[in-house]
């Protein structure tokens, strides 16, 4: 059985141990795409004035490292008093790359959009903030609830997704492909005009990629986060034994 999955190979197997011991899977980890911070000049295209804004959405380490990178570029110094809203933990203290963390003010929620509103609350709404994401992205999950807080916000794309060739490998020639971002659909139709999905089973993790699967017509035979699949391979061991 081979597997193909859209992404870098974890540091740890352990995840995937089962299906290789139990199943004789043959694991193959290829990204379908790699992430760019946006130059100066697309930036400016959106007509965003970055001293306007006292606060900052960050749900990537890719938006934090492309923020800094284009207020450098930009020659804005990006003031003490900024505030910083993280989606998670994790995505706040990547902070620390580009900033002294303690003497900022840093807010994280809890992975949720609805976190990151709970954390502006009432004592945060009068900030401007700018929600950062990737071009072609939908962040209508999040904005939609800042404005029925009524909190003023403008988004604004910082990085963008970039096919990668995959034009020696054949999709079809595997059992299971698993996907978790809808770049990677858009990288399987341009690398693969005339792709036909035939026995080959889809994973699709997340609600986002799940959609941009069916938008394309591709079968979902797998599908994850749930309860019991927390994990891709969690999710395709699960499959496998209820085939």
């Amino acid at each position: 059985m081979k597997i193909l999955i859209s992404q870098k190979a974890p540091a740890k197997m352990t995840a995937y141990e089962t299906l290789v011991s139990k199943y004789g899977a043959e694991l193959e980890f290829r990204p379908f795409f790699r992430i760019e911070p946006l130059t100066s000049r697309e930036f400016r295209e959106q007509k965003i004035n970055l001293p306007d804004y006292t606060a900052i959405v960050f749900s990537s380490r890719h938006t934090i490292d492309a923020y800094f990178k284009l207020c450098e570029e930009l020659r804005f110094k990006v003031p003490e008093t900024m505030k910083y809203f993280c989606s998670s933990e994790l995505v706040a203290m990547y902070l620390q790359k580009h900033i002294v963390y303690r003497k900022r003010k840093i807010f994280y929620g809890t992975g949720t959009q609805e976190s990151i509103v709970e954390l502006i609350g009432p004592k945060h709404k009068g900030e401007r903030f700018l929600v950062t994401k990737s071009a072609g992205a939908n962040a209508d999950a999040l904005t939609s609830l800042l404005a029925g807080a009524g909190v003023e916000y403008s988004e604004a794309e910082l990085v963008k997704s970039v096919t990668e060739d995959l034009k020696d490998i054949n999709p079809a020639s595997y059992d299971i492909v698993a996907m978790y971002n809808s770049a990677d659909v858009k990288s399987l139709y341009e690398n693969f005009p005339d792709f036909k999905q035939g026995d080959t089973k889809f994973v699709a993790y997340g609600r986002g990629i799940a959609k941009a699967m069916e938008d394309a017509g591709l079968r979902i035979d797998i599908q994850g986060p749930t309860p019991e699949a927390p994990s891709v391979a969690k999710a395709i061991e699960l499959y496998l034994q209820n085939k």
